[in-house]
């Protein structure tokens, strides 16, 4: 009942992920609107932002929800805030954010080399196809090769996830700072248009009532 009439091709898929219908600018209104409208305090929905954003630096590429929805029960704040934040990292924002991460972990680590961003992307890739090449060869008779993860895990996801801690930690207290006072004066300025636009029914249902009958 509520499928698509045509089902989406792969390609279609993957271009709607890199560029939702509507462009990224509706995307991110539709998100920030969510966001102003969720009924919790201020300070709790900011605080599920903040999760959500900071899970965005770290390499754990397809956990970003489940990790900001863990992190969110931990600092107490608002899931669903959590989950729309971690669309901060997008196709747009992962150049930054892996470049940044990559970077400042590799030099905090002693590393001279510099890898170029499409070989980060294409380890990522290598990276899952292993493992879960590994993951099935359980269930086979197929022979696990662990050692050919040793390169990604020691030179592209730790320096990744080292990287990440510093700008992530940053760049989500912003996050909490900017939207905290932002989400409280959309809140109070909601009710107040919602008590206006009650009061407007209430009068004009009045003036109904004590209308006289018209009469035949």
């Amino acid at each position: 009942m509520f499928k698509r009439r045509t089902k989406r091709t792969y390609a279609q898929s993957i271009a709607a992920a890199i560029y939702p219908r509507g462009g990224w600018s509706r995307a991110a209104s539709y998100i920030l609107l969510r966001l102003r409208r969720l009924p919790d305090p201020p300070h709790k929905i900011a605080r599920g932002i903040a999760a959500g954003v900071f899970v965005c630096f770290t390499p754990f590429f397809g956990f970003h929800i489940v990790i900001a929805a863990l992190l969110t029960v931990v600092m107490q704040g608002n899931m669903l805030a959590a989950v729309l934040a971690t669309f901060f990292g997008n196709p747009i924002t992962f150049p930054f954010i892996a470049g940044i991460s990559m970077e400042l972990g590799s030099w905090m680590l002693g590393y001279t080399e510099h890898i170029p961003l499409p070989r980060v992307v294409g380890a990522f890739s290598y990276a899952s196809l292993e493992l879960w090449a590994n993951f099935t060869s359980i269930f086979t008779d197929e022979v696990a090769h662990w050692n050919r993860l040793g390169w990604f895990f020691r030179r592209i996801f730790v320096p990744y996830l080292v990287g990440g801690l510093a700008p992530g930690v940053v760049v989500s207290v912003i996050a909490y700072i900017v939207f905290r006072p932002l989400i409280a004066v959309y809140q109070v300025n909601r009710i107040k248009r919602l008590k206006k636009r009650y009061e407007k029914r209430r009068l004009a249902g009045i003036a109904k009532a004590g209308s006289p009958a018209k009469s035949d």
